[in-house]
């Protein structure tokens, strides 16, 4: 009795699957063993009555998280992907080693090892161990696993490329953690993200599960007032914990931190892979186009998807627009997270772990602001039909926009073309204050990279280079790359470099941005001091763009010395480690920037 009602059930499922709506899901849960003996907890939910004999078996999908499982259900699941959950998936979630249900040590960012014995673990050795249990032990399974996730999942999605196991069929890293030194999560180009490496060591390191950091002081008062990170740390009482305790030590791109980067271990494509980025995407905007970058030209079973989202923004919400209070850009109407979601998620992995068809894209889609429409290349940057521009900053806070078609007039390089006083004892924001903890109550992060920058016109500490009302639309396309000249009066700096589109009603709205710490100039690993009022060349990537400047608009490029307190502030006198800067070396500098320095990026051919 008890195997016909599950083959009725099973019939039903597979009925209502089949008429486009989505079966009945049911959910269960699994302590799963590793090569060492630590057991890692997961949960299951597959549709009721698929594990039944005579069933059609069905691939597994799935996540690993360092964020908790117990909140997956046969409701949620469907709720987050319907349309994958209407075809019908074994979806498998599973908390990481030492992090809720799971046993064993958490690591952040655990470094892939060499596998000499059982004892060598990473990420790439649990998950094979997980896919092999889930193989054997889980009923009616078709042999083929997908794995995706997003941030911190996303970086375990890309772990399971790694040595991946046999049945790994496709995976999807989604704005993943890549190199957390080199530009994503705690540093960008040297400089340290004060208040997000600050909150989410808490997070991650001081409980096994999730308790943010929820402060009720502004930030910007709150690191001021801490002179340091170390006083910041020592404040908060968190300068044990384990990475905490890297930041204070070993702040320079040292043998710890190139052992948690993911790109030297990606040598090819050895599974179907669909990276993802968003534009604005706040946290890990640097990890897609990196991973992208590592293992384009070994495989053509190599996709990215490029778009206007904030951290993990396609992954729920029509996607028509973004921002809140203090900024908003719209995209014509496109939903482009809907778009995303039914043209490019799904129909990946249908067709790579169902072999349905649907999935179209032969290399990169992106979808490009200003026009609001999707477009596709074969490799990104795009190559074919495009061509190198240039903005030159020029004399008199000017903007020249250089290409085939608009020649420029050069400016000498002795020639300044701005100048500001940088003062770290009143730093510029980098969104409205008050500053909110990270994923504090009413926190702003989600949004502040689309804030009106208005908010800091006025400003003495700033540079604006300023191009005239355009006559016709300009595009800028791929790598935007940064090439400043510039000088200061101390010993080293920060260099902030902003590309911001002018709307006709005067809203400013970065299009790329980043940092570079002036000490990294020559090496990321040996940071030595800049020569004061030396004309020195800073040249860093911006990141990728794919965007249209209207006519009516304004092209606008501002440099600044501090971004506080997301990135600690730079003393501006040379020492050895910033973390543990005393008060005394925390002093203005002029700075003046020279002719030469320009934004460099690809343009469609006219």
């Amino acid at each position: 009795m008890k195997r016909f009602f599950g083959l009725a059930i099973a019939a039903l499922v597979l009925s209502v699957s089949c008429h486009g709506q989505t079966p009945v899901y049911v959910r269960s849960e699994a302590m799963i063993p590793m090569r060492d003996g630590v057991k890692l907890h997961a949960v299951i939910v597959r549709p009721a009555g698929s594990d039944a004999d005579g069933v059609t078996a069905l691939p597994f999908l799935m996540e690993r998280t360092p964020y908790g499982v117990d909140g997956y259900t046969p409701r949620s699941v469907p709720g987050s992907k319907p349309a994958l959950a209407a075809s019908g998936y074994i979806f498998v979630y599973e908390d990481i080693r030492g992090r809720y249900g799971s046993e064993g040590q958490f690591v952040m960012n655990r470094p892939v090892v060499t596998h000499t014995s059982k004892a060598d673990v990473d990420e790439t050795t649990d998950t094979r161990d997980t896919i092999d249990w889930l193989l054997k032990n889980v009923k009616n399974n078709d042999g083929k696993v997908g794995v995706l996730g997003i941030s911190y999942p996303g970086f375990l999605a890309m772990m399971a490329g790694i040595d991946a196991h046999p049945a790994v069929k496709a995976i999807s890293p989604q704005a993943p953690m890549t190199d957390i030194w080199l530009g994503d999560d705690f540093f960008h180009n040297g400089a340290f993200r004060e208040t997000y490496g600050f909150d989410y060591v808490q997070q991650l390191e001081a409980q096994k599960t999730d308790v943010p950091a929820d402060s009720k002081e502004d930030q910007y008062d709150y690191f001021l007032k801490n002179v340091d990170f170390a006083g910041a740390a020592k404040s908060a009482g968190m300068e044990n914990l384990p990475t905490a305790k890297v930041f204070l030590a070993q702040p320079s791109y040292v043998k710890f931190w190139k052992d948690m980067a993911v790109e030297y271990h990606l040598g090819g494509v050895h599974v179907p892979t669909l990276e993802v980025g968003g534009w604005w995407d706040q946290e890990d905007m640097w990890g897609t186009q990196a991973e992208y970058a590592a293992l384009k030209g070994h495989d053509k079973d190599l996709f990215m998807v490029l778009g206007p989202w904030n951290h993990g923004g396609w992954a729920h919400g029509p996607g028509d627009a973004l921002g809140a209070d203090f900024g908003k850009v719209s995209f014509g109407g496109v939903k482009t997270g809907e778009d995303y979601r039914a043209k490019f998620e799904a129909p990946f992995f249908e067709f790579y772990l169902k072999g349905k068809p649907g999935f179209d894209l032969k290399g990169v889609a992106s979808f490009r602001t200003g026009t609001n429409e999707w477009e596709r290349y074969e490799v990104w940057p795009p190559k074919s039909g495009f061509t190198t521009a240039d903005l030159n900053l020029v004399p008199d806070g000017g903007l020249q926009y250089c290409s085939i078609d608009f020649s420029c007039k050069a400016v000498l390089k002795t020639a300044m073309v701005g100048t500001y006083l940088a003062d770290p004892a009143d730093p510029v924001p980098y969104r409205h204050r008050p500053i909110q903890s990270t994923y504090g109550t009413g926190s702003k992060w989600r949004t502040w990279l689309v804030e009106d920058q208005r908010f800091v016109d006025g400003r003495k500490d700033l540079a604006e280079f300023k191009g005239d009302v355009l006559d016709k639309d300009v595009t800028v396309t791929g790598d935007v790359m940064a090439d400043i000249f510039a000088s200061t009066t101390g010993t080293d700096a920060d260099w902030i470099v902003k590309l911001i589109d002018v709307a006709p009603d005067g809203q400013q709205t970065m299009i790329v941005d980043e940092i570079f710490r002036g000490r990294y100039r020559k090496s990321f690993e040996k940071p030595e001091p800049i020569e004061a009022n030396k004309i020195e060349e800073y040249k860093w990537s911006l990141h990728g763009a794919d965007h249209t400047f209207l006519k009516g608009h304004r092209m606008m490029v501002e440099v600044q010395s501090s971004w506080f307190p997301l990135y600690d502030r730079n003393p501006q006198t040379y020492v050895e480690n910033i973390m543990t800067a005393p008060a005394s070396a925390y002093r203005k500098a002029t700075v003046k920037i020279y002719g030469g320095s320009r934004l460099e990026f690809e343009t469609p051919v006219q």
